[in-house]
């Protein structure tokens, strides 16, 4: 799960837990995209189903907003979600661009490539 603390962002232990299983069983990692949510929202289901062609490409982690532990996230996004991180950093809300997905992801991949 992802938690908010001033101005930066961490990932906490559950998140590095599947980034270091990934990274044992491949040499190339995985990013991990996380979507903000709850239950029930339909439109992150709808998101869900338009990101199933891009599934071997990145993590999904879902990150429950109404639990207690994730109020920073639930303030600031209760309005917005579906919300994607990517890495930790913003990418999309309210629905997947799917261009703005394959062109973060395609940079990724070209990046980790040239390592």
């Amino acid at each position: 799960m992802l938690w908010f603390q001033g101005n930066s962002m961490q990932l906490a232990k559950s998140s590095f837990g599947v980034f270091l299983r990934n990274l044992s069983a491949s040499k190339t990692v995985l990013p991990v995209l996380t979507l903000f949510t709850k239950d029930p929202c339909p439109l992150c289901d709808e998101a869900k189903e338009v990101l199933k062609p891009y599934k071997h490409r990145f993590i999904l982690q879902e990150v429950d907003i109404t639990l207690p532990e994730n109020s920073a996230w639930y303030e600031r996004y209760k309005f917005d979600i579906p919300v994607f991180h990517l890495n930790g950093q913003f990418l999309m809300m309210h629905r997947v661009n799917t261009s703005k997905l394959e062109k973060q992801l395609l940079k990724l991949e070209q990046q980790s490539a040239g390592d």
